[in-house]
This record gives C-alpha cells, structure tokens and sequence, in this order.
C-alpha cells in the first residue's frame, strides 16, 4: 500500500495513461490536420465578448489569452471529433438536432409573407383571432358527492319548480353552497371553462337561451342554468389582427416546413426497429 503512494508511481501511471491517448489519437488520425485559421471577424467578435462582460475592451495581452484559449477549444474539438467522443452521447446528439434546428429556422424565418398570404391564412384560420364568445347565466348547484345517486331526481324536480313559477323562488337560496359565483356576466367561455370544466362549456351550447336547462355536469357536480345572453365571438378586420396572423402564419409554415425537412431526410435511411427480446 505504501508503494501506491509513492509520486513516482503516480507519475509512472500519467505517463502511461497519456501514452496510450496518444496512441489512440495516433491511430485516429488521416493525414495533416487543417488548418486552424482566426479570422478577423473571430477576433473582433472574442473583443466584444470580453468588453459586454468586463465594460472594456481587453487589453492586447488579454486579446491574445483569449485567441489562445480559442485555439485550444478547437484543438480540443476536432481531436474529440477525432477518437469519435461525440458519438453516443446523449447531450451532444441533442445540441446537434437543435443547431440544425435552429439553423433551418433562420432560413425559414427569413421569408417575409405577402399580404395576399396574411388575408388567406385568415380567411382559412379564423378562429384564433377571433373575439372571444362572451355568455352572461346563472346557476344552481347540486352536490353529487352528499347527495349520491339523488342528485339528478332533486335537480330535475327543481327544475320544474323554476319552469312553473321561476320568478316567485329566490334562486340564491336554492340548491348546495359552492366557493364560485351563482351569477356571471359577459364572462370569456374560455374563463368559464377554466373555473367549471371543459365539459361544463361543451354542455353550456346545447342550453337554450332564457329559460332554465339542465341538469348539465361540472368538475364539482350537477347544475341546473339559466342563460340569459350569448355573445357569440366575431371575427376582427385584417388590420386589426395583421400582427397576430403573421406570428401564426410564420409558425405555422415553420412547422409545415420542418416536417417537410424531416421527411425529406428520413426517406434517405432505412430505419430498422429490432424486436425487443
């Protein structure tokens, strides 16, 4: 044990690590290297790097540290490059789908549409610019949880009671108590959905406006609702959305575009899936 401590050992095992790197780096190797050029636009660019994060620009000294240090990261990367390091890894495979990534979405980002384009990605998709439906109800609540399979048969007969006389019955003291509002006005279905459910609002269209309907479900049990208004959403002039159809008119051909790529690409390998043993 006491020999594993000597620096000579130590020393010896250095030597014979590097010793077999090269050999490695040796094999790896096909002919001279290339050249490793910094442009002048590289050095400018280290100068800038350096001057946003200290407030200054480097000193010739420092320029020259920094030049160096660049020299090493590419002898590093192509020699890495070289013993195949980057081959199964993980990280390095998705740093480079997302530089080719981004590499074609520089490309594609570049193409300014017409405004021949914009008027007919609206015409075609007019439903996310359009103004949000807006419904102004209430409602009473049943809470299936307490009264179990008697939720529905207590609903129902309410709502005969509200159909034969609504106006003589004080519909805040009906039904079960919950944490929400019994009255809306002008509210954004999307708002409506996100306090009651998406199935809530799906329900909410089949509802006649002005009279009392259900019972309907929710997150929280059964209703009985009564809709008094519904403001359905219209679509916005073209002058008004341009910004927006042109956000969604880019990020939808960049979508469309990418797949194109990708399908282009994949129709030049032949992919084997083997069967898991």
């Amino acid at each position: 044990m006491k020999l594993l401590r000597e620096p000579l050992i130590h020393f010896l095992a250095l030597g014979a690590g590097l010793f077999l790197l090269f050999a490695i780096v040796g094999d790896r190797e096909d002919g001279e290297s290339e050249p490793i050029t910094v442009s002048a636009a590289r050095v400018e660019l280290l100068a800038q790097g350096f001057a946003r994060t200290w407030q200054r620009p480097p000193t010739p000294q420092e320029l020259e540290g920094l030049i160096e240090d660049y020299v090493r990261e590419e002898i590093y990367y192509r020699q890495a490059v070289a013993m195949g390091l980057d081959r199964n890894d993980t990280i390095v495979r998705r740093r480079m789908r997302q530089k080719l990534e981004f590499f074609l979405g520089d490309m594609l980002d570049s193409a300014e549409p017409t405004e021949e384009n914009l008027r007919a990605y609206l015409t075609e998709h007019p439903e996310p610019f359009q103004a949000a439906t807006r419904i102004t109800f209430e409602h009473v609540y049943f809470n299936s949880d307490e009264r179990g399979e008697a939720a529905t048969a207590d609903a129902r007969r309410l709502l005969e009671r509200l159909e034969a006389g609504a106006e003589r019955l004080d519909v805040a003291t009906l039904g079960d108590r919950l944490p929400l509002p019994r009255k809306y006005t002008e509210v954004p279905l999307d708002k409506v959905g996100y306090r009651f459910g998406s199935v809530f609002v799906e329900q909410l269209a089949d509802l006649p406006v002005g009279s009392w309907a259900g019972p309907i479900e929710s997150g929280y049990g059964l209703h009985l609702v009564l809709i008094r208004e519904l403001q359905p959403g219209e679509a916005p002039r073209f002058e008004d959305a341009r910004e927006a159809v042109e956000r969604e008119w880019r990020a939808t051909r960049r979508k469309e575009a990418e797949e194109a790529f990708y399908q282009g690409l994949r129709e030049r390998y032949e992919v084997v899936v083997e069967p898991q043993s």
